[in-house]
């Protein structure tokens, strides 16, 4: 595995083997890698020739009184794992290198970004939209692996890449889940082990709403009454949202049968953030 940190150094190499006829993966991420990100990883291998994987703790993604500050950085953990999962390249971009003195220059998407997360950290997506572009032209991929635990995140980079025709296959990986359901996370290693038994709340209520949908029958407003109910019945997880929207335009849905619908929510755990969600799937019955 190779090491790259300066951005002039990654476009060549990617010059290079754009050159050469190589079909270049991306697997953008922070850090504090689990096997969800490997997972990415590896599905950018099946689909390409060399896959390069980004750490890079963006602080414009963060807000006031968020974790920039704490987030969990282990660049040596990180190399021995995505070397182990067959990167090829790990790029190690210097924040003052990707936002130079008077930096200046936003890239917003105006529409998408607006609700579920966008309302709880207004200026969240501006940042992942600005650094995913940044890195987009560092790496010049040919192929971009994402994550469906981030769903509107994924739902905003395709509108991204679709409105400035960036050409760049994009990849949404299906949630790497723990063995008891839980979503894996960077995050997840600020929960004790009692803050982690009652983070399963969150995955617990998303399989019960999936076996109510597939029954038919319930609008959103009862199922989201019956997630609301099963995650906050304990009194140890402090609900954000539980939001019913269309998968692709995350407008807001009162009917859950017809398009793909997304499930999403996101709560506190002993002061930890998390999020969740599913694609509910609706049988539907042929007369």
């Amino acid at each position: 595995m190779r090491f790259i940190s300066g951005i002039r150094e990654m476009q060549q190499e990617s010059d290079s083997l754009r050159a050469a006829g190589k079909r270049i993966g991306f697997v953008p991420t922070m850090g504090a890698l689990h096997e969800g990100h490997l997972d990415l990883l590896r599905l950018s291998r099946q689909h390409c020739d060399v896959t390069v994987m980004s750490v890079f703790v963006n602080p414009t993604q963060f807000g006031p009184n968020e974790d920039f500050s704490r987030y969990p950085r282990d660049i040596a953990r990180d190399a021995a794992l995505a070397e182990s999962a067959g990167c090829d390249i790990l790029f190690t971009p210097d924040a003052d290198e990707v936002y130079p003195p008077a930096y200046s220059t936003w890239v917003l998407e105006e529409n998408l970004g607006n609700t579920l997360e966008g309302r709880a950290r207004p200026t969240h997506f501006r940042g992942v939209t600005t650094v995913v572009a940044k890195l987009f032209h560092m790496v010049k991929p040919h192929c971009a692996v994402f994550g469906q635990k981030d769903a509107q995140q994924a739902a905003i980079i395709r509108r991204m890449v679709r409105d400035l025709h960036f050409d760049i296959e994009l990849i949404i990986a299906p949630i790497r889940r723990e063995p008891d359901g839980l979503a894996m996370s960077s995050r997840n290693m600020y929960l004790s082990d009692t803050g982690r038994q009652e983070a399963l709340a969150l995955s617990r209520s998303l399989r019960l709403a999936e076996r109510f949908a597939a029954d038919g029958g319930l609008d959103a407003g009862t199922l989201r009454a019956i997630v609301e109910n099963e995650i906050t019945r304990s009194g140890a997880v402090t609900l954000d949202y539980v939001a019913i929207v269309d998968a692709e335009t995350l407008e807001e849905r009162d009917d859950i049968s017809g398009p793909p619908v997304l499930l999403a929510l996101a709560a506190r755990v002993e002061n930890t953030r998390l999020i969740d969600n599913t694609i509910l799937k609706v049988e539907t019955i042929e007369s």
